[in-house]
C-alpha cells in the first residue's frame, strides 16, 4: 500500500468519524477518562510512597532506633493507692553497654523527650524539650544548622542552653534573631545558642506532625540536674508519675551491610537486661526495604485497577464501530465492487479506531497531568507525574484503539460485495 493510498484512507476515516460528532465524542470520552485515571492515581500513590520513604529515609539507613514503650500491664504503686509513679524504658545503662560492647556501633545517641510550654516575654507555645548530647546534630545530616550546636562544654559543665528549632524560634522571636536571647521552658531559663531547622522523628504520641517541627535541645546533663526524671501528671485529685531515663536511644552504625546484624545483637541484649519488654526496635533500613517491595505491588495494584476504565473505553470502541459497520454495509459493498481489497477495509476502520484510541489518550494525558496538580493545590496533598505512567497510559490507549478495532475491520472485510450491495 502507498503512502498517498493510506493518507486517503487516514482522511477517508476521520471524514467518517466526523459525521457522526456527538458518538465520537462520548467514545473518545471513555479513552480520556481511563487514561487520566490512571496517570491521576499512580502519580497520586507515587506522590504517598515518595513522602514515606523519605520519612524512613530521614531516620538513616546506618541507623537503629530503639524507643521506651509504655507496658501496659506494668503499674508499681506508691504508699497510696491514688499516688502511682511507673517506671519503664531505655536506661542510662543501656546507651553504655550498647556503645562499648558492640564492636560494630559507631555512636550511641540519647535523647528524653519532654512536652513543655515555652515562653518568650508575650510569645508563648507548646513543644518538646529534647534532652541529648552534642553528637546529636552529627547523627542527622539531613537538618541544617544557624549558629551552633550544643558543645562538650555544654555538657560537662550543665549550662543551660538550648538549640530552638524553626519553628519555635518564628513564633517565639517573630521577626527577630534570637541567637543570644533567653527562653522559658516549664520553669527553667535558656539561652538560645542556635536555630536547628528540621524536624523530630516520630515516636506514635504526637498529637500531630505539626508538633513535631516545635522543639528546644538542650544538654542531657542539664536535663538531669534541673528537670529530672518524673513527668508529672495531676487529673480529679490524683497524681501520677512517671520516670522514663531516655526516651530513646539511636545506635549508628559503622557500616550498612552491618545494620540488620547489628539489630539482632542489640535485641538479645537488651532482652537480657529488661524484665518486660518496655522498648520497640526500629530498623529504618528494613523498614525501606519493605518499603519499596511494597511501592512495586502498589503501582501494579493501581495501574490495574486504573486500567479497568480503559478496557471499558475499548469496550465502547468496539461496540460503535460494530454499530458503524452496520450502518455503512451498503457503502463497504461499493467500495469492493470498486476494486478496493479487503486489506484496505481492515485498515480504513483500523484507522478510525486509532484515531479515536489515541485523540482519547492524548487529551486523557493533559488532563491526567492536571489534576494531580489539582490535588497537590487544594488537598495538599504530594503528587509525582511520572514519565512513564504518561507513555504506559498512552501506549495502552492506542494499543486498545488495535486491539479491540481488529474484530470489526475483520468483520467489514469480510462480507460478501454482493449481498453488502443489496443492504438498505
Amino acid at each position: 500500500m502507498h503512502a498517498f493510498q493510506l493518507w486517503r484512507i487516514v482522511q477517508l476515516g476521520v471524514k467518517s468519524l466526523l459525521l457522526h460528532k456527538l458518538r465520537t465524542f462520548l467514545t473518545v470520552l471513555g479513552i480520556v477518562f481511563g487514561v487520566c485515571s490512571v496517570i491521576a492515581m499512580l502519580a497520586i500513590g507515587e506522590g504517598s510512597k515518595a513522602e514515606a520513604l523519605e520519612q524512613i529515609r530521614q531516620l538513616g539507613s546506618h541507623n537503629i532506633l530503639i524507643r521506651s514503650v509504655k507496658p501496659s500491664e506494668d503499674r508499681s504503686a506508691s504508699t497510696t493507692t491514688r499516688s502511682m509513679v511507673l517506671a519503664y524504658g531505655l536506661e542510662y545503662e543501656d546507651a553504655e553497654r550498647l556503645a562499648t560492647t558492640i564492636p560494630s556501633v559507631d555512636v550511641v545517641v540519647p535523647v528524653r523527650r519532654v512536652l513543655q510550654e515555652f515562653r518568650n516575654a508575650t510569645f508563648k507555645t507548646t513543644g518538646y524539650l529534647v534532652a541529648t548530647v552534642p553528637w546529636y546534630y552529627s547523627s542527622q545530616p539531613h537538618q541544617r544548622l544557624y549558629g551552633r550546636y550544643l558543645s562538650y562544654n555544654d555538657m560537662h559543665e550543665r549550662k543551660p542552653v538550648a538549640v530552638l528549632s524553626l519553628s519555635m524560634a518564628r513564633a517565639l522571636f517573630p521577626g527577630e534573631d534570637p541567637i543570644g536571647e533567653t527562653v522559658k521552658a516549664g520553669e527553667h531559663y535558656f539561652e538560645v545558642v542556635g536555630v536547628l531547622e528540621g524536624k523530630l522523628a516520630a515516636t506514635g504520641k504526637e498529637t500531630s506532625q505539626e508538633s513535631l517541627e516545635y522543639f528546644a535541645h538542650v544538654p542531657l546533663t542539664t536535663s538531669i540536674e534541673r528537670i529530672g526524671e518524673y513527668d508529672i501528671q495531676t487529673s480529679a485529685g490524683s497524681r501520677n508519675a512517671e520516670q522514663v531515663q531516655l526516651h530513646q536511644l539511636t545506635v549508628v552504625v559503622k557500616n550498612s551491610e552491618e545494620v540488620l546484624g547489628t539489630a539482632n545483637i542489640v535485641r538479645h541484649l537488651l532482652k537480657s537486661t529488661h524484665k518486660k519488654e518496655d522498648y520497640e526496635v526500629i530498623v529504618p533500613l528494613e523498614l525501606l526495604r519493605q518499603a519499596e517491595a511494597t511501592k512495586r505491588l502498589y503501582n501494579i495494584v493501581l495501574g490495574s485497577i486504573a486500567a479497568i476504565s480503559l478496557l471499558v473505553g475499548g469496550i465502547g470502541i468496539m461496540n460503535i464501530m460494530l454499530a458503524s459497520i452496520t450502518e455503512r454495509t451498503r457503502e463497504i459493498g461499493i467500495r469492493r465492487a470498486l476494486g478496493a481489497k479487503r486489506r484496505h477495509i481492515v485498515v480504513q476502520f483500523l484507522v478510525e479506531t486509532v484515531v479515536l484510541s489515541a485523540g482519547g489518550g492524548i487529551i486523557g494525558v493533559i488532563v491526567g497531568i492536571i489534576i494531580p496538580a489539582l490535588v497537590t493545590y487544594f488537598a495538599q496533598m504530594k503528587t509525582i507525574v511520572t514519565p512513564a505512567s504518561l507513555i504506559l497510559a498512552f501506549t495502552i490507549s492506542a494499543g486498545i484503539g488495535v486491539v479491540f478495532g481488529v474484530y470489526p475491520a475483520t468483520r467489514a472485510a469480510n462480507m460478501d460485495p454482493i449481498q453488502a450491495l443489496r443492504h438498505e
